[in-house]
């Protein structure tokens, strides 16, 4: 089976993100960065299927030289080949635009339609959960999203949903689309001989033009939603320092009263 793995780079949560102040949108050169961590259950759950059968897994991301990264890190995973769309046209694009890159990128690189196109369940930096429903409309696939457990027999998918009060099994025909939540699998990490063969794993760059995308159909300026401004956190105060003399309990309930708590 061949599956496509759509991965993104993001801005590590552990850093201090922020905008850029030229267009208000994400710093993703300025800061340091990585591949999703939502990201990583898509590639370990696309290695578990080949590896119980047999085929390939292609990693796609878009983004700048940064995002590289992010390819490095699912190559020394196990995944096979990478895809790398780089082009400052993209720059500013929305999840609309996204997922229009990426639904070509996709059907190149497998050289049509997929077998199987899996995804994480959001994006650690956006968190919308819409890409890979957009992006399975644009190839034409069933969806199938949330997965916490997914099997593959013959033709079809099935997954398991787990929801608030029930659980769910979604069957669909392949070729079709999945997205995993963090609860399917236990990513694993790179090891060294893992590290070592990435380096000579191929990974193509490729153009808007390459995919023949127009550039007018990305970007900030055709974006649907854009950010008209931003405010960085102010920096947290010193909090109130109760002193217990017979009475803590009763000063704090006054300042939970006074707070609205209770």
């Amino acid at each position: 089976m061949n599956i496509v793995v759509c991965v993104k780079y993001v801005p590590d949560a552990q850093s201090d993100r922020t905008f850029n102040e030229s267009d208000n949108t994400t710093d993703r050169v300025g800061v340091d960065g990585l591949l999703s961590e939502l990201d990583e259950y898509a590639v370990e759950e696309a290695l578990k299927l080949v590896e119980a059968g047999e085929g390939e897994v292609t990693v796609v991301t878009i983004g700048p030289d940064e995002a590289a990264d992010a390819l490095k890190k699912a190559l020394q995973m196990g995944a096979d080949k990478a895809v790398h769309v780089k082009d400052d046209a993209i720059h500013g694009s929305d999840a609309i635009a996204t997922s229009l890159v990426l639904a070509e990128a996709v059907k190149k690189a497998a050289g049509g339609t997929p077998e199987l196109v899996l995804t994480g369940m959001a994006s650690t930096d956006g968190t919308m959960s819409v890409v890979p429903a957009m992006l399975a409309e644009r190839l034409g696939l069933p969806q199938v999203t949330f997965a916490s457990e997914l099997t593959v027999d013959g033709q079809q998918v099935t997954i398991r949903r787990d929801g608030d009060a029930a659980s769910e099994t979604i069957v669909a025909t392949l070729p079709a689309l999945v997205s995993v939540t963090d609860q399917i699998n236990e990513p694993r990490y790179p090891s060294f001989k893992g590290i070592m063969a990435a380096k000579k794993k191929p990974v193509e760059e490729w153009s808007l033009a390459d995919l023949g995308v127009d550039a007018s159909q990305v970007g900030l300026d055709a974006a649907w939603t854009k950010v008209e401004s931003f405010t960085k956190r102010p920096p947290r105060e010193q909090g109130q320092i109760v002193t217990d003399e017979g009475d803590g309990g009763t000063k704090l309930a006054e300042f939970l009263t006074a707070q609205k708590f209770v």
